[in-house]
């Protein structure tokens, strides 16, 4: 062999001595440290527990939000355009994401084979061409996000059951709204007064109770006929099962999730964990919620009955990545502690929508 020539290092033999074998183990973690870093699989969507998001409630957009309003869409793609190698700064659902990435590597070291987890999919209606910037930000934070679903302008909604979707977050009320109507579990999301530091080791996810879980058959009642009938409702029907929320197949999810850790004996050390946050009192009407979840076969880590009492306190104790709340003074109360909230437009609590326009009738033939 020539001098300086490189040669490949070969395995040694069975006959070769004994100390040769470290360092051909060297040899090939150096050359393996070498090649790419293969990104992992995408699951099949109906394999998966798919999470929708927008791009306004990934990253923040509210500059270019202003342009758009303000001087149109042919001025807000070519802003785009101009900053598209600028990464977007991280929006409201960003920590969220990050803890479902992170579920999912330990998912995946448990159960190479599996495709049961989290499946990220980002849903806009942006234009194609925005699509690059979009590219250029996932990259720079290291997301796997490999399904994009860019409408041009159109809504998305009619999308998502075509993705499986089990969750869909967006800065936008109307269009949590239409997916709402189209029974598919969705929140608007919004940014936290201030930052506060979340986990990067386990996903934590609060639930609201009536109207976000469960029905707003309760909240109906108090809202006909006050708090003491609703405790007498409450008492009277204790083991009757509430109707589901719009968010109960995500709970469901997340504990189909959470089981596959406790079968390895990692119920103490599981990367998920679910909270029910409710103004209800334990005593008077905590034992239908709980008996509730019982009979789905469903249950939460922690339970905290308020009994009225402000959520933002507590939810500043635990931190979560979101908590959703179908009434916007509990999401306000949130916001102002630190939490990222997320409201789901269900029940009797919400707002009267205007009526639609009436439609001319048709010129007569």
């Amino acid at each position: 062999m020539e001098a300086g020539e490189l040669r490949e290092p070969r395995e040694p033999g069975p006959g070769a001595e004994t100390a040769a074998a470290p360092c051909w183990e060297e040899t090939k973690t150096f050359y393996e440290n070498l090649a790419p870093k293969k990104k992992p699989k995408s699951p099949k969507p109906q394999n998966a527990v798919t999470i929708a998001v927008s791009s306004r409630a990934l990253f923040r957009m509210d500059e270019e939000q202003r342009i758009y309003t303000e001087q149109g869409v042919e001025e807000y793609v070519r802003y785009q355009l101009e900053h598209e190698n600028e990464p977007f700064s991280p929006g409201p659902a960003f920590p969220f994401v990050k803890a479902l990435e992170a579920v999912n590597r330990r998912l995946r070291e448990l159960y190479p084979d599996s495709e049961d987890i989290f499946d990220i999919v980002l849903v806009t209606n942006n234009h194609a061409q925005v699509g690059v910037r979009l590219i250029n930000s996932i990259n720079h934070y290291d997301l796997f996000i490999e399904r994009f679903c860019m409408t041009g302008g159109n809504s998305p909604i009619c999308y998502l059951k075509a993705y499986h979707t089990n969750l869909y977050l967006s800065a936008d009320a109307e269009k949590v709204r239409e997916a709402i109507d189209e029974g598919i579990a969705a929140a608007t999301i919004f940014s936290p007064s201030r930052d506060v530091a979340v986990s990067q080791s386990q996903l934590r996810v609060a639930f609201d109770g009536d109207a976000v879980l469960f029905s707003d058959e309760s909240e109906r009642i108090v809202k006909a006929h006050g708090l003491d009938r609703f405790f007498e409702h409450e008492k009277a029907h204790e083991n009757k099962p509430l109707a589901q929320g719009p968010l109960k197949g995500f709970l469901e999810a997340l504990g189909r999730l959470q089981k596959k850790f406790y079968s390895k004996g990692l119920r103490l050390e599981c990367p998920i964990r679910t909270y029910l946050v409710t103004a209800r009192s334990a005593a008077s009407s905590g034992a239908r919620a709980l008996k509730t979840l019982r009979s789905w076969g469903l249950e939460t880590d922690e339970a905290l009955f308020l009994a009225g009492a402000p959520k933002g306190p507590l939810l500043e104790k635990i931190r979560p990545h979101i908590f959703f709340d179908d009434q916007m003074f509990h999401v306000a109360g949130a916001q102002e502690m630190g939490t990222v909230a997320a409201h789901v437009p269900y029940g009797v609590a919400q707002k009267p929508r205007p009526p639609a326009p009436l439609k001319p009738a048709p010129a007569a033939q």
